[in-house]
Formats: structure tokens, C-alpha cells, sequence
């Protein structure tokens, strides 16, 4: 039986919701993310794209390149509701579903031909009903493998449908660019074109003692992908392997007093997050990017899982006493990993006072969901009182 895979990529995702939600932004360039001086593009409309904005870009440089813009902060609770839509929708074509992020998954059509009368059908359909739906475009690639599919869904954005049918997959992939390659971060594609492997055709011909000179055992991989074999199979729900929270400022930190803090804020965001998705966890990393963008990490693995916000400050802040500050810090995030389902084993993480905290923490989470994020803070977290 031949298999079938549709990549739905939604088209400039946030700022379309933003446009749709309000009719005097369409038409204009939008541009989502972090709108401090120091922030970055998550997401710009293809109005804005036509200036040369793009995501991950600095907004500064943004700002540069297209000052009539709409910058936006965004709001990424209305973006997860939109796409838990999105994914409603997606289920109801397949029960093989694979979420990527908030705006892209997978799904496994295979053998569907009796409801169908073609792959390309569906993604059509899926597309059709995206946009009756919710107002919203997508993006769909149809192909054998992950790969191609990924691959087709961006070729002919926005509002594309690419079919690769399994007799036309050499002739797609002759003339692609390397950096298209799956897994193939920047370095590797300027390796692979500085020994003359401009596309992904060339890369599929290539020299194998070339190919393992430079990448060892992973070029084997990469001549399979650039053959278009991709036997990764749609994986329904992934669990996940950490959750964390990071903060870039404004103007870097240089106090550790006002380092602690920012730990103090991270941490029990991290701990709620945790509580939501009813995981705890054994290994708390703290990320630290300085003014010269040096970045590091450290982690510290507890004894015990926790999901509570004050064991995961102490541990950040025990970690950030050993860290050296010669510079301003520009970033800071906390993550927690090595991860268990806590709801199945409630007294490991629950003893004595660790129980009366987690009651305390439970409390302030439903005061939140009533009320806000803000409505219960930690004094320390307070903003500065103005003197009169």
C-alpha cells in the first residue's frame, strides 16, 4: 500500500490571526514578537515579508527595514486556542496526527482512498475547512515520507497544495536548495557548499568517502533524505522532554541581586507550566547569554522529581552562584527536564511540607485561571513602590 503524508503549515500564523481578528489590519505589515529594543520577529505577514522582514530577525532591524509597520507583542494564549481549533479540525481527517508546534503538523492519510478518491483531496479539504472554520489559510504538502511533505508544504506559500507523487520525487528534489535539507543547520549547509553541494540533487550523487570525510556516520543520513527516504513514521503525541521559560532584557543584568529575582520570576513559571501539563521534574538547567551574546548552560539533577517554583529557585539560584559574572547578562532562562507524568505517583512528589506547598501552589493556580497571571505575585516580584 502506497503511503501517503500531508504537512499543514499554517501561512504567517500569528500575524494572520491578528489580521483576521482585526479588519483594519489587513492589508497592512505585521510584524509579532518581542517589541523591546531588544526583542525578536516571531512571526511577520507576508505583507511585511516583502520588505525583507522574516522571523527570528531583530526587531530593531525590522523596524529599520519596514517603519510602517504594525509591530505587535502578540498574545500566544488566543494563538494556542486558535490552534487547538486547528487541531480539532485536523482529527477529524486522520487519528494519526502529529503536532511539530503551534502552526504545522503531520498526518498519516494512508489507506483513506476509499473515503478519498486522492491524497491531494484531503489536503484540500483539510484547507477548505481551515478557512470556512476559523477565517485562516494553510499550507499543505502531500508526499510518501515526512520529508517531502514538509518540503512540498512550503514550496508555493501562502495558501499552497503541492503534491509529490512517488514517480516525481527525483525531479523535486534535483534542484532544491541544501539548506532545505532536513537537519541541516547553517553550518552544515556552508560545509556541504563549500565542497561543491549546492542542492539537494547534487548531494544525492555525491561522493560516499566525500560525504563521511566531512560528516562521519551522519552522511549516510543525509544521502538517504536527499534520495527522498524517510521511513519516520507520524507519531500521534510526543511527550514532552523539557519545559522552561526565558527572559531577554532590555538592558542587561549586572546585580545578582537582580539576577535572583529574574530567577525567582522564571521559576515559578516554570513550576505552573509544570502543574498545567501535570509533569514534574529531576534536572533544572539555567541558560545565561551575555552582553557579548557569550552563551552558556548549567544543570543540577535533584534527588527527586519536583514541580514546586521554590525547589527550582533554590536550584537555579545555587546553579547561578557558581557561574562567574564578567559581563552584563542579556538573557536568562530556566528549563526543567528528566520529566514524570506526577498525577500517577502523587506522594513522590507530595511529602510533609513539600505537600502543604503544593496545595498552596494548586490554590494560586485557580486564582489565576479566574483572575489573571497577575493576580497573585510574590512580593519580591512586586514593581518598586514610587517615592511621593
Amino acid at each position: 500500500m502506497q503511503r501517503w503524508i500531508i504537512h499543514v503549515d499554517m501561512d504567517a500564523f500569528y500575524a494572520a490571526v491578528e489580521q483576521r481578528d482585526d479588519p483594519d489590519l489587513k492589508g497592512r505589515p505585521v510584524i509579532v514578537g518581542g517589541v523591546g529594543r531588544r526583542g525578536v520577529v516571531s512571526t511577520a505577514s507576508y505583507e511585511a515579508r516583502r520588505y525583507g522582514v522574516h522571523s527570528a530577525m531583530p526587531m530593531t532591524e525590522a523596524r529599520r527595514l519596514c517603519p510602517q509597520g504594525v509591530f505587535m507583542p502578540g498574545d500566544h494564549k488566543k494563538y494556542a486556542r486558535v490552534a487547538g481549533q486547528i487541531r480539532g479540525i485536523l482529527a477529524a481527517f486522520s487519528p494519526l496526527v502529529e503536532p511539530l508546534s503551534l502552526d504545522e503538523a503531520f498526518l498519516d492519510v494512508t489507506g483513506m482512498e476509499w473515503l478519498y478518491p486522492d491524497p491531494a483531496a484531503i489536503a484540500a479539504a483539510i484547507k477548505a475547512k481551515i478557512k470556512r472554520e476559523l477565517d485562516l489559510t494553510a499550507s499543505a504538502g502531500v508526499a510518501p515520507n515526512k520529508f517531502l511533505a514538509k518540503l512540498a508544504s512550503d514550496w508555493r506559500k501562502p495558501d499552497g497544495l503541492v503534491v509529490v507523487r512517488p514517480e516525481e520525487v527525483a525531479a523535486f528534489l534535483r534542484a532544491m536548495p541544501i539548506g532545505r535539507l532536513w537537519g541541516a543547520g547553517e553550518k552544515t549547509a556552508k560545509l556541504l557548499q563549500r565542497i561543491g553541494i549546492t542542492t539537494i540533487g547534487q548531494l544525492a550523487g555525491a561522493d560516499e568517502a566525500l560525504l563521511r570525510r566531512h560528516f562521519g556516520q551522519a552522511a549516510d543520513d543525509m544521502r538517504r533524505l536527499a534520495r527522498g527516504e524517510d521511513d519516520r513514521p507520524v507519531v500521534p503525541e510526543h511527550d514532552p522532554k523539557s519545559i522552561g521559560n526565558e527572559i531577554t532584557f532590555a538592558e542587561d543584568l549586572r546585580s545578582r541581586d537582580e539576577i535572583a529575582t529574574c530567577l525567582l520570576a522564571l521559576s515559578h513559571k516554570v513550576s505552573r507550566r509544570l502543574r498545567q501539563a501535570g509533569y514534574a521534574g529531576r534536572t533544572v538547567t539555567v541558560k545565561i547569554r551575555f552582553g557579548s551574546f557569550r552563551t552558556i548552560t548549567r544543570s543540577r539533577t535533584l534527588g527527586e522529581p519536583t514541580l514546586l517554583g521554590d525547589t527550582i529557585y533554590d536550584t537555579a539560584l545555587a546553579i547561578m552562584a557558581g557561574v562567574e559574572l564578567t559581563e552584563g547578562v542579556r538573557l536568562l532562562g530556566v528549563t526543567l527536564s528528566n520529566l514524570q507524568v506526577y498525577g500517577s505517583q502523587p506522594s513522590l512528589f507530595a511529602a510533609g511540607d513539600d505537600d502543604k506547598k503544593l496545595k498552596i501552589s494548586v490554590a494560586v493556580d485557580r486564582l489565576m485561571d479566574k483572575f489573571g497571571e497577575g493576580a497573585v505575585t510574590r512580593g519580591r516580584l512586586l514593581p518598586p513602590k514610587k517615592e511621593k
